[in-house]
């Protein structure tokens, strides 16, 4: 796939734009839980389903959708897909019962779905030489529009109820808007341009190339499946905690899980860039490492202390998001979509499988022991010691 020599840093913003905007909007459908559990009156496995729903949709399309367009890139796909999102906000904003939620999120999902393994491959056209600049770049917007999941539900959602959802129309259709710019772009530059050809290797070459990166990037995908089974415990889960332990209001709890948003999205940003100076595996490792004690530490201490170890541990652990997709884009050359897919899609689709798991330990034993179980899994970073460096592929 071609890349220009220079970073197009405009192209870069736009698309950074549009996936907070798009993330935004996918971070309404677990920002509503709250809103859905007294509506409805759902469970916590009903609101584990709903998220499954929405984020195997989303998620485990992804490949699919990289493996076609690596094949035949489709730059207009990009807004045809924030169509089907729009589609899925109305019907969940007038949504009567369980079965129409699922629905609607299942048709949000679809346009994310689209969205992010091409959104990526346009990041990667436009990045030049700044392969994990430009992924965090890329990266840190949509964690942004995640991390407004809980300003969504105190500011909107709780004043307005489910109908407020409404108001995310507006969002997607500004999307839809400037996608077509982008779409544009990536067309014209698709235009002008050939992939290179592939590096030539002989037979036993390629086999043992081909298992080291079999074995990598299944390790890869284990890797991110932890690390998203710890953010959907507390993305989907510690609001209830929150309110629980601290006797917090719906409003308040929420603060507390866009603090741990908040600075997942810088710690993002920083791990992009870190990754171009001192190596992607080594940011895969420290960023579950470091994050581990105060995962740990979490369900330990007051309401006052819980705020910074949040704060600290989002930081440390988001490191690794844009580092394990342009990671895969290496050990996969020529093959952006799948690789953006099988990382941002499969891996975090087959973590949220997590939703539901939590979701049933905490009706079973209750929510405090459930976030003390979830504290355990950055430790299962260790795997990333095991990964091999980036010079062992090339």
């Amino acid at each position: 796939m071609f890349r220009p020599s220079t970073t197009v840093f405009h192209i870069l913003i736009v698309i950074s734009v549009v996936h907070l905007l798009n993330d935004a909007i996918s971070a309404l459908i677990p920002a509503m839980f709250p809103i859905l559990e007294q509506t409805l009156s759902l469970s916590y496995t009903d609101l584990g389903l709903i998220a499954f729903a929405a984020n195997m949709t989303s998620s485990i399309m992804q490949p699919v959708v990289g493996w076609l367009t690596d094949h035949r890139p489709s730059p207009y796909a990009l807004p045809a897909g924030l169509v089907f999102t729009m589609l899925g906000i109305v019907g969940l904003a007038f949504a009567p019962s369980f079965p129409i939620v699922i629905i609607a999120v299942v048709f949000a999902g679809i346009g994310s779905a689209v969205f992010h393994p091409e959104g990526s491959r346009v990041a990667y056209m436009a990045a030049g030489a700044r392969r994990g600049f430009a992924q965090s770049v890329y990266q840190v917007g949509g964690n942004a529009g995640q991390s407004l999941a809980p300003i969504i539900t105190a500011l909107v959602l709780v004043p307005l109820g489910q109908v407020g959802a409404l108001w995310f129309t507006i969002p997607a259709a500004t999307a839809v808007l400037l996608l077509i710019y982008v779409a544009r772009w990536y067309a014209s530059e698709l235009s002008r341009t050939a992939s290179p050809p592939p590096a030539s290797r002989n037979g036993k070459e390629r086999s043992e190339r081909n298992k080291k990166v079999a074995f990598a990037v299944s390790l890869l995908i284990f890797f991110v499946f932890a690390q998203s089974w710890y953010r959907a415990g507390i993305t989907n889960f510690y609001a209830f905690y929150a309110i629980e332990q601290y006797e917090f209001t719906i409003g308040r709890a929420e603060i507390y899980v866009f603090v741990f948003l908040a600075f997942a999205t810088l710690g993002t940003f920083i791990g992009g860039p870190l990754s171009d100076k001192i190596g992607k595996r080594s940011v895969l490792f420290l960023s579950m490492a470091g994050a581990a004690p105060f995962s740990l530490l979490l369900p330990h201490v007051d309401s006052l202390l819980a705020l910074p170890v949040l704060a600290v541990t989002g930081l440390i652990l988001l490191t690794n998001i844009s580092v394990s997709v342009v990671y895969a884009q290496e050990l996969l050359p020529g093959k952006i979509g799948t690789a953006s897919g099988l990382i941002v899609g499969l891996a975090f689709g087959l973590g949220a499988i997590g939703s539901i798991a939590i979701g049933r330990f905490a009706d079973a034993f209750g929510i405090g022991p459930t976030m003390t179980a979830v504290s355990f899994l950055p430790l299962l970073g260790i795997f990333a010691l095991f990964l091999p460096k980036e010079e062992d592929f090339s």
